[in-house]
């Protein structure tokens, strides 16, 4: 048993959360989506499908997190953004740079912010993978990527 495992799950209770999703593979993103939801809901969290930003592709996730991350005057807006895609190599290596470009916009965010922003985005081979890590043999990406979220926003509550 890995020490992960004897931890208890982190409460959500009192936390905002923001969530920024890509409509480009959608029926795989609404399945990390739900996960994410279902999980935030179950450790105490008040969210609905009225938390979720839909954007067209995972390229545009990174300015919609920092949209979420401050209000429009600049102060933290939430406790932390979740960010979904699903990005599926296609004929060319297209693939791998909107996942590094996704995965580097995201963080630019967080450090720029200070708002935890969780990376949630699947960069797969093929569509096999990507069911391997909507509950399958890898797991939920959703329900990892929420209880991560959780997590950064309590430390940094902690922290003041």
């Amino acid at each position: 048993m890995s020490a992960e495992a004897t931890r208890p799950d982190p409460e959500a209770r009192g936390l905002r959360f923001a969530v920024v999703a890509a409509r480009f593979n959608e029926k795989h993103v609404r399945r990390l989506v739900d996960g994410a939801l279902e999980t935030l809901r179950r450790q105490g969290a008040e969210v609905d499908e009225a938390a979720v930003t839909w954007v067209p592709g995972s390229l545009e996730l990174p300015l919609a997190a920092r949209w979420a991350a401050l209000d429009r005057e600049g102060r933290r807006a939430c406790d932390a953004v979740l960010a979904f895609g699903v990005i599926i190599r296609g004929e060319t290596e297209h693939f791998r740079l909107v996942a590094d470009q996704c995965a580097r916009g995201l963080l630019e965010v967080s450090l720029a912010t200070g708002v935890p922003v969780l990376n949630g985005v699947l960069a797969c081979h093929d569509a096999a993978q990507v069911e391997a890590r909507l509950g399958g043999a890898v797991g939920h990406t959703g329900v990892t990527t929420a209880l991560a979220a959780i997590r950064m926003a309590r430390l940094r509550a902690e922290r003041g």
